[in-house]
């Protein structure tokens, strides 16, 4: 429920919401057939909330991050491919000429996410033995790499350099994250299964393209600190801006992790630790998260047209988030190279669990710094909907 609810619930709903907003901006007109906006939402909600209860009921397709039962993603797949559609209508229907970066990323995740939700309707219960394994490393990975990554580059991408009124550094710069991530990410989803019966080429080839992401990461990282070189002095002031640049921080931590972590010597104490979990909670909250957070300070006050009530509310959030996932993911890597090495010097598995188990009790106070922090955040933008300035 955790990990879903927080890709398909938390991240996704409030991509689709802020695509309603960059889109007909960057196209210089109206979406196509916005009336069909209302019952996408309706469908996309009511699904995820019978997905959870389904969860919670037991049923369960198997699959890391593919759990959910197949009338759901039935459902989910319809209402992107109806999304893709509007989209995609909307850029064809476009005023403004040049394509700007942000709705190259749009129209690469939606399609390559299209096509791999049809990989989950089939994948579970239709391919036998390691292939199944294989299938699933590769459907995991799309769903980080070709729908969360791309996803969250159209966020960047747009409201860094509308948070701080500046261009963006590099068109060129755009142009190798784009193709490189394109031709790196599909390669990489069997690096979950190294020492696996899968063939030694096909884990090698993972890996080196998990290397090779130290492209496409590092290139859109160049372009969104270029894009801050003489807006650094406003930052304190400029909330979108500071979790748009605390989140890409994160994002060079956390992609860093991850290519080392499919190298077989590092994988070999690390995997099915906490380390990986430490990992996949630097990239997805704090990275894709706090810019989907950032995209919303951003166009909620221009929507209820007047200025965020609390900035000292909403900034106590972002402290407390920002201390919260940076204290997580050192907490997690720490426990999880200790349980790792204890595993490898012939220690029993509960006496790993009973020796990291001070690190649980940490963990726990930091998600409650995040939790509190998130709270903090909703709490200013809702004053600013009901007109209370605090």
């Amino acid at each position: 429920m955790h990990v879903n609810g927080v890709i398909w619930g938390a991240f996704s709903t409030l991509f689709i919401g802020l695509c309603h907003w960059v889109v007909p901006r960057l196209c210089g007109t109206r979406l196509w057939r916005e009336g069909w906006s209302w019952p996408l939402l309706a469908a996309w909600n009511a699904n995820l909330v019978v997905a959870m209860l389904l969860l919670l009921a037991g049923w369960n397709r198997g699959w890391e991050v593919g759990e959910l039962p197949l009338g759901n993603v039935v459902v989910l797949l319809a209402v992107l491919l109806t999304l893709t559609v509007q989209m995609l209508m909307t850029i064809r229907r476009r005023r403004e000429t040049p394509l700007y970066v942000s709705l190259w990323y749009l129209i690469a995740a939606l399609i390559w996410t299209d096509a791999n939700l049809v990989l989950l309707l089939v994948g579970p219960n239709h391919m036998p033995g390691i292939n199944n394994a294989a299938w699933h490393g590769l459907y995991i990975h799309y769903v980080v790499g070709l729908w969360i990554t791309p996803a969250g580059y159209v966020l960047i991408y747009y409201f860094l350099p509308a948070s701080v009124r500046a261009p963006i550094y590099s068109h060129k710069l755009s142009l190798i994250g784009f193709w490189s991530l394109a031709f790196f990410y599909p390669f990489v989803g069997i690096h979950h299964y190294l020492y696996s019966p899968i063939a030694d080429w096909a884990e090698t080839i993972a890996i080196v393209s998990s290397m090779m992401l130290i492209v496409p990461v590092w290139t859109v990282l160049q372009n969104f600190f270029g894009t801050m070189i003489g807006q650094w002095r406003d930052l304190g002031r400029n909330l979108p801006a500071k979790f748009l640049i605390v989140g890409s921080v994160l994002y060079l931590a956390g992609c860093f992790q991850g290519s080392v972590e499919a190298l077989r010597s590092i994988q070999e104490p690390t995997h099915f630790t906490d380390f990986v979990v430490a990992h996949s909670h630097l990239t997805i909250f704090g990275t894709f998260i706090l810019w989907s957070v950032a995209g919303v300070l951003y166009v909620w006050p221009r929507l209820a047209g007047a200025p965020l009530a609390s900035f000292r509310l909403a900034n106590w959030g972002f402290w407390l988030i920002t201390l919260g996932i940076g204290a997580m993911a050192l907490v997690l890597s720490a426990q999880g190279l200790q349980q790792g090495y204890m595993l490898m010097a012939g220690a029993e598995f509960l006496d790993t669990v009973v020796a990291i188990k001070p690190y649980w009790w940490v963990r726990t106070f930091t998600g409650l710094s995040m939790d509190v922090g998130m709270s903090l955040v909703v709490l200013a933008l809702m004053r600013t909907s009901l007109g209370r300035p605090a």
